[in-house]
């Protein structure tokens, strides 16, 4: 499934599929001399336009280089190459005991998820891309390749020197192109629970995760979805659940442990005036619940039949979520367009899914404003203008007032040591 863009698609001239690391370092080298713009492509999963060639140039296809180089399952780590996804990763853990537990949704390349700093429904428990990263193999502008922590080291924590792997994670290919990369890995759950309940408004959803998390209750995943969001997963994956503002909620452990978790997160909910309150114990069921939360994009599609969707985030303080979702929500029924809202409240991220007719441009204008609306009003509660989706094309300006002008010139100048001839994934992230 394709996501519309507000911007124009723009292909590359010519698109290249290195197998290994020498190859795309003569790539780099190649479009260097002759200062032609490099693209990197992942799984094209990313939602900012990061992959547009804006000026041309050459796409580097790394996804046949998907080989997963090493497992250590007593380290809990694992090592691989650029183009392994990550349902393959998992797939290949099943026998070990392992996994790796960040869920952007969409079966993307682990790399390019280091890329944008992907995180996604797990990452109240896991965190994200960023705390997941031990090491990465980058190819730089002029062909150099590094190791971002030196070659082949994997610890899980270190002192030594820059975090130059922190650097590139989050960069989007401006400053390299990732080649591998070692990744911690978790130990799969005994058991697993998972619930929903329903409020009569965002308020008692909100405070229900934060007295959750002030618990110390092990949540795994906790996800918001709006009255819209509910409406649109009854009709498309046929559910009844009560249309209100609802928490999706799992929780793992020991099978004891889970008895006293599904108590107290009951009382809690109950002391919110939440409703409704159900557990989801047999896999089947959870499997479910959880695939309803997951194609909660195809859902608000089929609220508008024939339309492209469209899919903006904004991350603030989780105390700042009521206020903000509250006043999206009025924006959105001021514009006169369809916006669910689905969030990871448990950290304060939440996304707005826009059904959009394509052929319709005043709408399309529409739903660009509402989404900056949105991201000036999380900059104002000191948040961020993307939790997980990046800046890509389609937020550079609001990176410039949420950074501030100083924090970019150091942006501008550390792009311009790596990249002195502006070869790397041109117009993305910055002007």
């Amino acid at each position: 499934m394709s996501l519309l863009f507000l911007f124009s698609c723009c292909p590359p001239e010519v698109v290249t599929f290195p197998q290994n690391v020498e190859q795309v370092s003569e790539i780099a080298i190649l479009c260097n001399d002759n200062e032609i713009p490099l693209i990197p492509f992942g799984s094209g999963t990313g939602l900012e336009g990061g992959i547009n060639a804006v000026k041309g140039g050459v796409c580097v296809d790394l996804t046949h280089m998907n080989e997963i180089l090493s497992v250590n399952p007593e380290d809990f780590d694992c090592t691989v190459q650029s183009g392994v996804t990550r349902m393959q990763l998992n797939n290949y853990l099943r026998d070990t005991g392992l996994w790796f537990p960040i869920d952007p949704g969409a079966d993307a390349s682990l790399c390019g998820m280091c890329s944008t700093s992907a995180s996604g429904t797990n990452a109240v428990r896991y965190g994200t891309m960023r705390e997941n990263v031990l090491n990465l193999e980058v190819v730089l502008a002029d062909g150099r390749v590094i190791n971002t922590a030196g070659k082949g080291r994997r610890t899980k924590k270190t002192s030594a020197g820059y975090n130059l792997t922190n650097l590139f994670v989050g960069s989007e290919g401006t400053l390299g192109i990732i080649t591998k990369a070692s990744l911690k890995l978790f130990g799969i759950p005994e058991a697993t629970v998972s619930a929903v309940c329903h409020f009569p408004d965002v308020q008692g959803a909100v405070d229900t995760t934060v007295q959750v998390l002030q618990c110390g209750i092990p949540i795994a995943r906790i996800e918001f979805l709006d009255e819209v969001s509910i409406d649109a997963v009854n009709k498309y994956s046929k559910m009844d659940m009560k249309v209100a503002p609802s928490l999706f909620l799992e929780f793992t452990g020991t099978p004891s442990s889970l008895d006293e978790q599904a108590a107290l997160v009951a009382d809690l909910c109950s002391m919110n005036n939440g409703s409704d309150f159900k557990w989801a114990k047999d896999p089947e069921e959870r499997s479910h619940l959880w695939k309803a939360r997951h194609d909660i994009l195809y859902a608000c599609m089929a609220l508008k039949p024939g339309s492209k969707p469209y899919s903006t985030d904004v991350c603030v303080p989780v105390s700042k979520l009521p206020e903000i979702i509250k006043r999206s929500k009025e924006e959105i029924t001021k514009a006169g367009v369809c916006g669910p809202i689905v969030g990871h409240v448990g950290d304060g991220n939440f996304h707005v899914f826009f059904p959009v007719d394509q052929n319709n441009p005043e709408e399309l204008q529409k739903i660009q404003e509402v989404s900056k609306k949105m991201a000036l009003m999380s900059l104002e509660m000191n948040g961020t203008c993307t939790g997980e989706h990046g800046i890509g094309q389609g937020k550079r300006e609001l990176l410039v007032q949420e950074i501030g002008e100083t924090g970019i010139q150091v942006m501008k100048q550390i792009k311009q040591t790596l990249d002195p001839k502006g070869i790397m994934n041109p117009a993305k992230v910055f002007y």
